[in-house]
């Protein structure tokens, strides 16, 4: 069974969640003010973090921060009532993986947090004592290296660390190098969920790996292709 916990202060939104997500044969936790919720991740193996942005003691934008600085994996899904982008790309740029606008449609959390759930099955450790492959796992492009088996990322030889977003968006790109690949299609690939239109997740995203893989390095790796989307690809 799953482990949920939501840090949430509505008690009506709690009980809403709360009982709709353990029908579906998760268990849930619940704190109501973010210090509490910090403490609550920082000492218990939860599955994914709910968490509301407008919280007592700590909002839930810090609250995130808290979070990872000691857990990089869980997938963190944001509610808010502040539907704006700003507030949006603040909480992913705090280290949120997804994010649901109030209110919302409980089978659209439902299909959040499988979603969320499921990519990270996808790229968490590996419980194999066998020895690695050499190259099955192995992505390479230029001085960029992706071990898909130990989840290793590096460039030039530097490790870099990756949220589970962003190293689903990576792979992806390493699959499909050299081709011009629109929103939508990366929408669909890495999120796995029908997300509005006109929604700049995958911009954000991309910005926040070219921040990453780019730090130290001039040669550009993601490109933008006006009107069409981002490419892979050699300068």
């Amino acid at each position: 069974m799953k482990k949920i916990i939501l840090i949430e202060d509505e008690t009506s939104v709690v009980s809403f969640i709360k009982k709709g997500l353990q029908e579906n044969g998760y268990e849930i936790s619940v704190a109501f003010d973010g210090r509490t919720g910090v403490q609550l991740v920082q000492a218990n193996d939860f599955d994914l973090v709910i968490l509301d942005i407008m919280l007592p003691e700590m909002n839930g934008l810090d609250v995130c921060k808290e979070i990872r600085k000691t857990n990089q994996s869980v997938p963190i899904l944001f509610l808010t009532a502040l539907g704006t982008s700003e507030n949006i790309v603040l909480g992913l740029e705090s280290g949120g993986d997804d994010y649901l606008v109030k209110p919302f449609k409980f089978i659209e959390l439902v299909a959040r947090v499988k979603s969320l759930l499921r990519r990270s099955n996808n790229n968490g450790p590996q419980e194999i004592a066998e020895p690695e492959p050499d190259n099955e796992h192995v992505f390479q492009f230029l001085d960029l290296m992706v071990n898909d088996y130990t989840k290793k990322v590096t460039r030039a030889g530097e490790e870099i660390s990756l949220t589970s977003t962003e190293y689903k968006l990576l792979l992806y790109f390493l699959n499909n190098p050299e081709k011009v690949i629109s929103r939508a299609e990366i929408l669909d690939a890495v999120w796995g969920v029908n997300y509005e239109l006109g929604t700049n997740v995958v911009d954000v995203y991309v910005n926040y790996l070219r921040k990453k893989l780019d730090s130290q390095d001039d040669n550009k790796l993601i490109h933008t292709v006006i009107g069409m989307g981002y490419v892979l690809k050699k300068t």
